[in-house]
């Protein structure tokens, strides 16, 4: 007897029910078997209130006698299924699959004998697939072909995984598995088929799995990729200069590297233990460079602050002792030197110096402010000078342009005296008035030049004898022309000509000089 599986008997008690299941529920999976199930089928495994025959129960507590395989757990014969249930439950019984050969096309790779046997027709032997007791032939053939879809539909089901480029992580257990099952012969079926579509699978699953090697060696050297940019990132902030680093930007880049670098950890591809455990060394070294640095800058600029409060507390003192002062004069003199010490010392944190740089502001507002009250109170009592002042302006203004030298000075002289007696102007009006004034001086002053120019007697004397000389030479180049164009030479009275011609340019400009002095 082989030991191939075969269907138990139903016991008429439940004694036997722990070891034995239901014959249905080891059927191939439903893309394997046929959509509905056979009359073979329903003679086995009745419904609630069929009248459909089926095998003779034995007596209680007496199985059913001829030899049979020991089942595996959990697959009980179809009879057991039947016999187990009482006929009025109300529990929906599910008919087994209809196989996927006809009888005819069963019968090429398998037989069932008289006491039940069925064998299974390889390369032309017949093998021992299991027993089928009491039941048709049909049936029994039927059951061990239902067996043989179930590997089927594995190979199927392998077969489009592999098509589709599946995962490949179980692919090869479930190819010796399936060999596994085929080498027991407990079914019937082409299994020189199947055998040969799990060699092909064999060779497809190995190439699938070389694919996902390569690709899992891209996508992890991508991986390694990302987190060498990630180290590289952060060793390149935690390098910088102190002293140039925008902290607050730095700092939250630096966290968002730290996320990123958790999120590649904890979603990403894993890494090689030696790669990863390098590249995190790098990224803690930078992380710890760069806290350390921040660290020790904002101490420094806490010292730093904290020496520029000093400094500008003193100022500020100095600042509001000055306050009250009303030497106007002086007083400005030692803000603006103030102001010069201000700028040049160090900067406090934003928040610190604004608040100091109020405080010696309003010391600055307080002494100014004073000063132009002061100064709007000189301005009032300078008003009515400003209006005598005017007027002189407009006297003196009235002199040019200079026609008579000799009463334009006589009468600014009246004016400048009165200028000086009128007093004060208010500070608003005092360039404006002074430059207008001075503006008429000028012009005097020159038109005074001028008239002593053309009076001087040596300048005079300089130019009457330059004029007679100059007169002389043009008379003797005269007579030097005369000659050359009596005696025809060409070059000789070019010349002549030319040196008569610059001498009475020259004279022209002499004469138009000589008149201004007459």
């Amino acid at each position: 007897m082989s030991d191939a599986e075969t269907p138990a008997a139903a016991p008429a008690t439940a004694e036997t029910d722990a070891s034995t299941g239901s014959a249905a529920e080891a059927v191939a999976p439903a893309s394997a078997a046929g959509p509905s199930a056979g009359p073979a089928d329903h003679a086995a495994t009745p419904t609630p209130g069929a009248s459909a025959p089926r095998p003779p129960a034995p007596k209680p507590g007496v199985p059913r006698p001829g030899p049979r395989a020991t089942p595996r757990p959990g697959a009980p014969t179809p009879a057991a299924a039947a016999g187990s249930r009482p006929e009025t439950s109300s529990l929906p019984v599910i008919a087994p699959p209809t196989p996927s050969m006809t009888p005819e096309e069963a019968a090429r790779w398998g037989r069932v004998d008289a006491d039940g046997t069925v064998y299974l027709i390889v390369d032309g032997q017949e093998q021992t697939a299991g027993q089928y007791p009491g039941a048709p032939a049909e049936e029994a053939l039927a059951y061990f072909v239902r067996k043989f879809d179930e590997v089927r539909g594995k190979v199927e089901l392998l077969e489009q995984r592999v098509f589709a480029h599946a995962p490949s992580t179980d692919m090869r257990r479930t190819i010796d598995h399936a060999r596994e099952q085929l080498a027991e012969r407990s079914m019937v079926g082409d299994v020189r088929d199947l055998e040969k579509r799990l060699d092909v699978l064999v060779e497809k699953v190995a190439a699938l799995e070389g694919e996902e090697r390569k690709a899992h060696d891209q996508a992890r050297q991508e991986a390694v990729s990302a987190r060498e940019a990630i180290v590289t990132e952060a060793e390149d902030l935690a390098g910088k200069d102190p002293s140039t680093v925008q902290w607050k930007a730095s700092s939250t880049r630096m966290n968002e590297l730290f996320d990123a670098w958790k999120t590649a950890q904890k979603s990403g591809v894993r890494l090689p233990r030696s790669a990863e455990d390098g590249l995190w060394k790098r990224f803690r070294t930078a992380r710890t460079t760069f806290d350390k640095h921040r660290r020790a800058f904002f101490s420094q600029l806490d010292d730093t602050n904290a020496t520029a409060r000093r400094e500008k507390e003193k100022l500020i003192a100095e600042a509001e002792s000055l306050a009250g002062s009303t030497d106007w004069g002086a007083t400005a003199g030692e803000y603006r030197r103030l102001m010069d010490r201000w700028k040049a010392s160090p900067r406090a944190s934003r928040k610190d110096d604004d608040a100091l740089w109020a405080r010696f502001r309003a010391a600055q507002d307080s002494f100014f402010s004073a000063r132009s009250q002061a100064n709007a109170a000189v301005d009032a009592e300078f008003g009515e000078n400003l209006k005598v002042k005017e007027q002189l302006l407009r006297e003196a203004q009235g002199l040019l342009p200079v026609t008579d030298l000799a009463a334009a000075h006589k009468a600014l002289g009246s004016v400048q005296e009165r200028w000086e007696a009128a007093g004060k102007v208010p500070r608003g009006d005092m360039h404006r008035m002074e430059s207008g004034i001075r503006a008429v001086e000028e012009a005097v002053q020159k038109a005074e030049r001028e008239h002593w120019r053309r009076t001087d007697p040596e300048t005079k004397a300089r130019t009457n004898s330059a004029l007679r000389q100059l007169e002389s030479t043009i008379a003797s180049l005269q007579d030097d022309l005369n000659a050359a164009e009596a005696a025809g030479d060409g070059n000789r009275i070019a010349q002549a000509r030319q040196a008569l011609e610059a001498r009475q340019q020259w004279l022209e400009t002499l004469q138009r000089s000589a008149q201004d002095f007459r």
